[in-house]
């Protein structure tokens, strides 16, 4: 396979050794009123910055710990924000789905199609996802090898699709933790695709407050460091105007108003490390 294959999303050119990009948003569409405040801050971050962005939300979060637990307001409603929010604001947008019915109709808004973790196996749904012509990003599962990753791969380029992306959130790691492997991603980038790390799943601790999923967000920090340092298309993380208060995944969410100052210096260190000469042995 061609390496460091470019994958073209609207304006946006992804590859591995392009400036970094970021994907970031709500985990889950709240309401209207913060999905939009959330991505016009991003959009006025990503524009002080210079680096590029793409804003994601779920309108459905199906695999949540608790039958009780928020999902979101359903793919009609859900879109619909969607769309409005990326004509309002003009942006790229990414979505996640669920079954391979959805798959046509988030294409009508998303630019980008996002393949949850927990799914990255089923074959339907990458190959209905893959149709849609779309650029599609495959979550790593938290029980997969990243070498089996070429699997997927495979079945989205299946119906003639190349515009793929990986993304690496951490692997399971005993009962309720979740641990990042570094290879994994260098393993990744031999495919040839741009690899992403989501490194707010990645802290992760899945069912370990009972009904709920929590997490530890002091490693989003180090972590995005250690990624950034391996030469990545980009990195992935949620963020929420008050984390506490987040209806999905806020133990693990940046806060917005923490976002810029976490940014900055990865911009820096991607710029360095993509100016060495690589080594190998």
């Amino acid at each position: 396979m061609k390496q460091n294959y470019e994958v073209k999303v609207n304006n946006l050119k992804i590859s591995n050794s392009s400036p970094i990009f970021f994907i970031a948003g709500n985990c889950v569409i709240e309401n209207e009123e913060t999905a939009r405040y959330t991505a016009r801050k991003l959009k006025e971050i990503s524009s002080s910055l210079k680096i590029p962005f793409v804003y994601k939300a779920s309108f459905d979060k199906a695999n949540r710990t608790s039958i009780n637990s928020y999902r979101g307001p359903g793919i009609k409603t859900g879109l619909n924000i969607l769309k409005r929010i990326k004509e309002k604001l003009n942006l790229t947008i990414l979505t996640d789905i669920h079954t391979p019915q959805q798959a046509q109709e988030a294409a009508e808004v998303a630019d980008i199609i996002q393949i949850p973790a927990f799914l990255c196996r089923q074959t339907d749904l990458l190959i209905e996802a893959g149709k849609t012509g779309k650029a599609v990003n495959i979550k790593k599962g938290q029980f997969l090898s990243p070498w089996d990753m070429e699997n997927a791969i495979k079945k989205v380029e299946s119906v003639g699709n190349k515009k793929i992306l990986l993304t690496e959130r951490g692997a399971s790691f005993g009962y309720g933790n979740l641990v990042v492997d570094l290879r994994s991603m260098e393993i990744m980038k031999k495919f040839g695709y741009p690899v992403i790390f989501d490194c707010t799943h990645s802290v992760q601790r899945p069912g370990s407050m009972g009904n709920a999923t929590g997490g530890e967000i002091g490693y989003v920090w180090p972590l995005a460091k250690g990624a950034v340092s391996l030469a990545l298309a980009g990195i992935f993380f949620e963020t929420h105007p008050n984390p506490a208060k987040a209806l999905s995944d806020g133990p693990n969410s940046i806060a917005l108003k923490s976002v810029k100052d976490f940014l900055s210096p990865l911009k820096g260190l991607d710029k360095f490390v993509k100016s060495l000469k690589e080594v190998k042995f």
